[in-house]
């Protein structure tokens, strides 16, 4: 399709993505529906949470890299239930051994436990220990443009705004914080938190965001394979309308559909 031709191609520290779609894994009812789910939405990067989940650190256990093999998707380690720069750093450090020196990674530093909401000092702390320490960042941070740019300055090679507040599923509160984040990134950003459904992701994208991640907008779906598949979808008709341009709003200026130019004389006129 030409529009896809003329898009820039989504690209996370140096590797090319076919879908702009990041899925988390937490909440599914057992790995194999997270495993459907995944697959039904097309993406190729997930995201796990180092300290709720299984890969590798608890012996014994079934492991979420049983069902999804680092050969067939780029895992995402995040350090979510984090509340400080030093635990976010030790749970990365700790994920890298586990997964073999892997260096992508998802940063989250939480200020409290009821909004979640971004600790954006404590966030800034352990952005500039993780990338001085050889790590591929991608950040969770408030929708604030001048922390954006801070962290885009400190190395970080992806900011992910909330859309609204983790789990909150209410869609993008604020476009216009941004809009402006987008103008100014010279890296990806990436939608992160807050999406309920399709048309959220779709709207993110048609913005002009260059990916949407999610996780429990699918896992608490009542059909969370059939919404992974919605979301998929969402993120690609979203991405095509920005490439191809919306018309522009006229207020109180209606234009019909069909040209009027040429138009048969009615009988008698």
């Amino acid at each position: 399709m030409d529009m896809q031709l003329k898009d820039k191609p989504f690209e996370i520290a140096g590797k090319v993505y076919s879908s702009r779609l990041l899925v988390g894994t937490g909440k599914y009812k057992d790995f194999a529906e997270t495993r459907a789910a995944i697959d039904a939405s097309g993406s190729q990067i997930v995201t796990v949470a180092v300290r709720r989940v299984n890969i590798g650190q608890t012996a014994g256990e079934p492991s979420l890299l049983d069902f999804l093999p680092p050969a067939q998707f780029t895992m995402l380690p995040n350090t979510a239930g984090c509340y400080t720069a030093d635990d976010a750093v030790r749970t990365l450090r700790l994920a890298r051994e586990l997964l073999d020196g892997h260096t992508l990674v998802k940063l989250e530093v939480l200020g409290d436990p009821h909004t979640l909401y971004p600790n954006m000092i404590e966030t800034l702390a352990a952005a500039k220990t993780l990338v001085a320490d050889g790590f591929h960042v991608m950040v969770y941070c408030s929708d604030d443009p001048i922390m954006a740019k801070q962290l885009e300055e400190i190395g970080c090679v992806a900011v992910m705004p909330l859309a609204s507040l983790i789990g909150s599923g209410m869609g993008i509160l604020n476009p216009w914080n941004l809009s402006l984040i987008i103008k100014k990134a010279n890296v990806p950003v990436i939608v992160d938190a807050g999406v309920g459904t399709a048309s959220d992701a779709a709207i993110a994208m048609e913005l002009g965001c260059d990916g949407v991640l999610m996780n429990t907008a699918i896992a608490a779906a009542k059909n969370p394979i059939l919404m992974g598949s919605a979301m998929g979808k969402a993120v690609v008709a979203g991405r095509e309308a920005f490439l191809a341009g919306r018309m522009p709003r006229k207020l109180y200026s209606a234009t019909p559909s069909s040209p009027t130019s040429g138009m048969i004389a009615a009988k008698g006129a």
